[in-house]
């Protein structure tokens, strides 16, 4: 009886992995499989952002996107770049920042982690993730006027951690 409940097990057990092995992972191009971007309306967004009385800074201009040659690619604060991410460079806000981002000519606002360094073309002043401007509907544009809300740490370690100002030309200090 031992026997037969130890054989039903390693069966079901091999059976499992194996069923796991076929089932593969997506194809690279497949866009199916990739969570959609989540735009965020005034009250969903207040709901999920720190409570905090004002932003911290509020800046506007001209936003373009990254992704397609940085994906998997380390960020300037050591994460991998995930370009469907809701995420952002910035040129001087401290590493990792929550930020609204605000299309100007649409309304539409999507909520950003700042983490990495840019825009490092003319007069762009936030280089958003391709999730994030596929949320705010400019990825055939490129280019897209914005306002920036840094509203500040986006979780409590990252609260309880020291801001890290540096001057992009001079890249972040080591150790």
């Amino acid at each position: 009886m031992i026997f037969r409940a130890a054989l039903f097990t390693a069966t079901t057990i091999s059976l499992c992995a194996a069923l796991s092995a076929c089932a593969g992972s997506p194809e690279a191009g497949d866009q199916s499989s990739r969570p959609a971007a989540r735009v965020f309306t005034p009250p969903v967004f207040e709901a999920i952002a720190p409570q905090l009385a004002a932003p911290r800074s509020v800046e506007e201009g001209i936003a373009s996107w990254y992704g397609p040659g940085f994906h998997g690619n380390l960020t300037a604060n050591g994460e991998e770049f995930d370009q469907a991410a809701l995420s952002a460079a910035h040129p001087t806000l401290p590493l990792p920042t929550l930020a609204r981002v605000t299309r100007l000519d649409t309304g539409a606002s999507v909520l950003v982690r700042i983490n990495d360094r840019g825009p490092f073309v003319g007069d762009r002043v936030i280089d958003l993730s391709r999730g994030a401007a596929e949320a705010l509907d400019f990825i055939d544009d490129g280019v897209a006027p914005v306002r920036i809300e840094a509203l500040g740490p986006p979780d409590a370690a990252d609260r309880a951690a020291a801001p890290v100002f540096f001057d992009p030309e001079d890249g972040p200090p080591s150790g």
